[in-house]
């Protein structure tokens, strides 16, 4: 039993090469908080600071200002790798459509070429199971 699936598929040569500018921040900062050294300064800060709980217990603004900011902190750098890794996934998806494209083009002609039903049925499970369902080799639906 097929379902169709209505909605488009986007294939890596609709995806536009151009790239906004919050995208390219959010790549940037996410190759720098992934590196070793901001790790480093991270412990750094973290070692440093921890002393002050004790020097300065009495002091609870300055704990409060300490907290604040590593939780403003946190929260944007969430938000930034959540952008990163959003669009990671999506390059990975146009990629898989490409993928299952070629191969089902490929199918298609191994099963026009000799004949075989059975393989022109396999052609059919492998588009419905991608959502690949009259997509042309343009990238515009049928």
């Amino acid at each position: 039993m097929a379902r169709t699936n209505k909605r488009a598929i986007l294939m890596p040569s609709d995806v536009s090469s151009r790239v906004g500018f919050f995208d390219r921040f959010a790549g940037v900062t996410s190759d720098i908080l992934g590196r070793a050294l901001f790790f480093t300064f991270c412990v750094v800060l973290v070692v440093l600071w921890a002393p002050t709980i004790f020097l300065l217990h009495n002091i609870d603004t300055w704990q409060l200002i300490i907290n604040t900011i590593t939780t403003i902190i946190t929260f944007l750098m969430v938000a930034l790798l959540q952008n990163s890794q959003s669009r990671n996934d999506q390059a990975l998806q146009h990629k898989l459509n490409a993928v299952a494209k070629g191969l089902a083009d490929l199918m298609k002609y191994e099963a026009e070429r000799t004949g075989t039903q059975e393989l022109a049925q396999d052609v059919r499970e492998l588009a419905d199971a991608v959502g690949l369902e009259g997509h042309e080799s343009t990238g515009k639906k049928a």
